[in-house]
């Protein structure tokens, strides 16, 4: 089974390109003011229609309120939710219906303990990320280039389709597929050359690698 890709944080149509030429199954668009990513939603709306069909667009948000989510979906064509912030499996399950439009939710890894949650949100969502936990200090939910324990996912059952993320990069994704079993993979930071510029040699070596395994 091929391992689907997920480039996140791109920010202009060379970078959507880029992506798109590489292999990449999902374009993730940053709706959070605080990250370099982050988009507006012109700037949004105008990349979207950049994305051929056949590729997912992803937006993600962190904890947002129903009146920024209608704004979003009356904006920007989008195919999938990623929740990013500490939004509740309540939460998850209100945007999912109150939308219509299917979630996947991230949950932070950092040990045993917070596997804990992964359940929950399975249980109300159609899709989860597993991406490292941020430090107490960080002012980023996500795209910190940090990773976790990877041996913590071994052996373990999903009700629905999840994708690993959290500090991958061309040199260590092939290991971190070979140890997870990795259905699916996400990378922001670990294709850039600074923070929210994408480096397109470095999306190449990471698709390339991905398709190694």
């Amino acid at each position: 089974m091929t391992t689907r890709i997920k480039i996140c944080g791109l920010r202009t149509p060379q970078d959507v390109a880029t992506a798109v030429a590489c292999g990449a199954d999902d374009i993730g668009l940053v709706f959070f003011e605080k990250s370099p990513r982050h988009l507006t939603l012109d700037a949004a709306a105008e990349l979207a229609l950049t994305v051929p069909l056949g590729v997912r667009k992803v937006a993600l948000t962190v904890n947002p309120t129903d009146e920024a989510l209608d704004t979003l979906l009356a904006r920007v064509p989008v195919d999938l939710l990623q929740l990013h912030g500490h939004e509740s499996p309540d939460r998850v399950a209100e945007i999912r219906t109150r939308t219509g439009v299917p979630v996947m939710k991230a949950v932070g890894i950092g040990d045993a303990e917070d596997l804990e949650a992964l359940d929950a949100y399975m249980a109300v969502c159609e899709e989860i990320l597993v991406d490292a936990k941020p430090p107490k200090t960080a002012v980023l939910p996500g795209g910190n280039g940090l990773t976790f324990d990877w041996r913590l996912l071994q052996g373990r059952s999903w009700s629905v389709p999840w994708m690993l993320a959290g500090g991958l990069r061309p040199s260590n994704v092939a290991e971190a597929i070979r140890l997870t079993g990795a259905p699916q993979v996400d990378v922001s930071s670990g294709v850039e050359s600074s923070p929210g510029v994408k480096d397109a040699d470095m999306i190449r070596d990471f698709c390339a690698a991905v398709r190694s395994v």
